[in-house]
């Protein structure tokens, strides 16, 4: 049995609720293909060796965070762009990339997932007076921590070690995250008792602020954070649709 891809689309555009978010590029349907899906793959970005895994494994659709058509890139389809969208035209192969709908959901997004690798209760969002709240806070289910110990933690369930500004509490217990290139979200927690913030990239001036108010910070990388939303939506809209699935990681070392 196969689905169809305006019937997935349509229903992960509801259910993301998309049309709440000002983003950086369009959500949903980026390239249709054939018609019927019966085999979904999906990847933290929509890059050539995602497109020729998807391909190798007879994918009908691929199912990204990173999709295509940022605000500000160049339009003309030459280059790199230009081999990608060959790749899935010339296939057949549709594309469905979900940006920031994917990282705000409230049970598949990517902070949510973090959350739960991390075992962080989920309290409020420090930014919650903005319709597309982003930064969730909240306690460590375990009671304190040292903060060498949320290190670890945190470069065994991500295989990597993060970039880590020591804060001056020796115990983490209250945290605050954001996923992906969201460092200078770090502004949130300071003044609200934050022992600890994670992003997954970093900027110069973000350890300064880090050293400055005190709180513990870690870049965890922006691929490695933004592995799991997708792959909870790719679970959801395999059983939702009975397709066949498959996650593909890319491995990106930022």
């Amino acid at each position: 049995m196969s689905s169809t891809i305006k019937e997935i689309a349509e229903y992960s555009n509801e259910l993301l609720q998309i049309k709440r978010f000002r983003d950086y590029c369009p959500n949903g349907l980026q390239v249709e293909g054939r018609s019927e899906v019966s085999r979904l793959v999906a990847g933290v970005t929509a890059c050539q060796a995602l497109l020729d895994a998807a391909v190798d494994l007879r994918a009908d659709a691929i199912l990204v965070h990173h999709g295509y058509f940022w605000k500000g890139e160049p339009p003309a389809l030459t280059g790199m762009k230009a081999r990608r969208l060959r790749t899935l035209l010339s296939r057949n192969l549709s594309l469905l990339a979900y940006h920031l709908p994917l990282d705000a959901h409230r049970e598949l997004g990517n902070n949510t997932q973090l959350a739960r690798l991390f075992e962080i209760d989920i309290e409020g969002y420090l930014d919650r007076t903005d319709e597309q709240a982003m930064v969730p806070h909240g306690s460590l289910r375990s009671g304190t921590q040292s903060a060498e110990r949320f290190r670890a933690r945190i470069a065994s369930s991500l295989s990597r070690a993060p970039l880590w500004i020591a804060g001056r509490t020796e115990q983490i217990k209250r945290l605050a995250w954001c996923t992906g290139a969201a460092q200078d979200y770090i502004q949130y927690a300071v003044g609200q008792s934050i022992d600890a913030f994670i992003s997954g990239e970093v900027s110069e001036r973000t350890a300064h602020v880090a050293r400055e108010e005190g709180i513990h910070y870690f870049a965890a990388g922006h691929h490695a954070t933004e592995r799991y939303g997708v792959q909870a939506l790719g679970r959801h809209l395999a059983e939702r649709f009975s397709l066949e699935y498959r996650f593909v990681d890319i491995d990106n070392p930022v």
